[in-house]
């Protein structure tokens, strides 16, 4: 790629710093970038993925997550693009309607920026191309960018850059998960604290009047996601692999290395073995009373094998790192179950269950998939006193220690539907869109059964809901290493 053509993706320095000199081009550029890289993600790639990206672009393009949080960021950005824009700035409307984003990193850094975009809460937000840089990469994998570490040379990021020039849109459901509990007085979940939750969980203080959860002493967490919520087994491994890393991050220095780690930690986790090493109280039909959501106002519970002992609620077709649990619905399922493939923008989660990992191995099939439990735009799991006092829970790749009830308390998690965000899709793109000319019309109708979020009911108004995206859910603390993002 030769230097004109880079200058397509140029964005100049005063668009990012009010008060600076305005920068005169021919012409607009056709696709300017911004790129945000987790420096510390897989291994030594991230640091030198930044400095070929810097190499090419302007440095001011090209942040690094180790140093600036993508919401000052683009907070700042978008203020000034308004402030350009009614001083009559030319060049700063074109900037704002063709703006991409790259995202390099795992699923944790690339779901941080999704919500950080869906905060801005923008007329036209801004499209996400995702580099695999994490252990499970989920994410890129949905949308056609691969799920090995991509190469860091000027060639292989000028071929990068060149997709996400030629990148169509697409839409993807974003999901808002709500949860109450009682915080644990003592016990420890080392080397991991007690309710280290995942980023994208944060402590919210007000709650309607109306709820009836609304008790002294619970405290309620609230996010959301993009890819998956799992619960059981599965989530218990990605504990131990995480908890391994922080306590030895120098063994985790690429992506093999971390992949046969998390291996092994599955068979030592007794994951193949299930049924010797998993006591049956932590299955999930022992732990949880799990009710879905069809169609609108209408909760029923779901039932759960006894044998079940993980549940994953899925939104893209890729899980574990390229696996995909749902897999298609033959024309039988479909019509006596109303199954339908896993479209993701249509406003439904497909809940599956696995009993071990050997079950999971079937995934591997052309045909394999896991236990097809239900298709929700609602679904809410209820935690009652039980022979466990905890379970293992994850979000997009990354897991928590969760405490259960000790007395006579309950723990709810309860997952809906918010509404979208915008990715950008590779030709190799194997998540399938219900406005995809090709796609059945009997499976549109999904899209309308949940009513519309104004008509939901349940314990919060339409209006509390939408804080999933209020600027602090996404935020991360000034503490936080974003070496442990996934």
């Amino acid at each position: 790629m030769d230097e004109h053509a880079l200058k397509e993706f140029y964005i100049p320095k005063y668009i990012f710093v009010p008060d600076s000199k305005a920068e005169v081009l021919p012409h607009a550029p056709k696709n300017p970038i911004m790129v945000f890289i987790n420096s510390k993600s897989g291994g030594q790639l991230g640091g030198e993925l930044l400095r070929t990206y810097r190499q090419l672009l302007s440095e001011a393009q090209v942040i690094d997550l180790g140093e600036e949080a993508p919401d000052k960021v683009l907070y700042k950005l978008y203020a000034n693009l308004e402030r350009l824009k009614s001083n009559g700035d030319v060049l700063a409307p074109e900037i704002e309607h063709k703006l991409r984003l790259i995202v390099a990193g795992g699923d944790g850094t690339a779901g941080w920026l999704l919500g950080v975009v869906s905060d801005l809460k923008l007329t036209r937000p801004p499209p996400i191309a995702t580099v695999p840089l994490g252990t499970g990469n989920n994410l890129p994998f949905s949308f056609g960018w691969g799920k090995k570490n991509p190469g860091i040379d000027h060639k292989s990021v000028e071929y990068f850059l060149n997709q996400v020039m030629n990148a169509r849109e697409m839409k993807i459901d974003s999901w808002h998960i709500i949860m109450r509990m009682r915080a644990p007085k003592e016990g420890s979940c080392d080397p991991i604290a007690p309710l280290e939750l995942p980023h994208s969980l944060h402590a919210f203080h007000r709650v309607s009047h109306t709820d009836s959860l609304n008790v002294e002493g619970y405290h309620t967490f609230r996010g959301g996601f993009w890819n998956y919520f799992s619960m059981g087994m599965d989530a218990q491994v990605s504990y131990a692999f995480h908890s391994e890393r922080k306590l030895h991050p120098e063994k985790f220095k690429n992506q093999l290395i971390n992949q046969s780690t998390y291996a092994k930690l599955g068979c030592t986790q007794g994951w193949f073995c299930a049924s010797l090493f998993h006591p049956s109280s932590r299955n999930i039909a022992q732990l949880a009373k799990v009710k879905i959501m069809k169609k609108h106002g209408h909760w029923e519970e779901l039932h759960i094998p006894h044998s079940i002992r993980s549940i994953v609620c899925l939104n893209l077709p890729s899980f574990s790192g390229g696996l995909n649990p749902w897999g298609t619905p033959n024309h039988n399922k479909a019509r006596d179950r109303g199954l339908t493939p896993p479209y993701v923008d249509d406003g439904l989660l497909e809940v599956v269950g696995f009993r071990d990992a050997w079950h999971g191995l079937v995934l591997l099939a052309p045909s394999g998939h896991g236990n097809r439990l239900a298709q929700a735009h609602r679904i809410r799991f209820e935690f009652h006193r039980a022979a466990a006092d905890h379970t293992y829970m994850r979000i997009d790749g990354e897991p928590w220690k969760q405490p259960l009830p000790e007395d006579d308390d309950t723990v709810v998690v309860e997952i809906s539907h918010l509404g979208q965000a915008s990715m950008l899709a590779a030709p190799g793109c194997i998540s399938k869109s219900i406005l995809d000319p090709s796609t059945p019309p009997s499976a549109s109708h999904h899209l309308d059964d949940g009513g519309s979020p104004e008509d939901s009911d349940g314990d919060e108004s339409w209006e509390e809901r939408r804080k999933f995206g209020a600027a602090n859910t996404f935020k991360l603390s000034e503490d936080i290493d974003v070496a442990h993002l996934s």
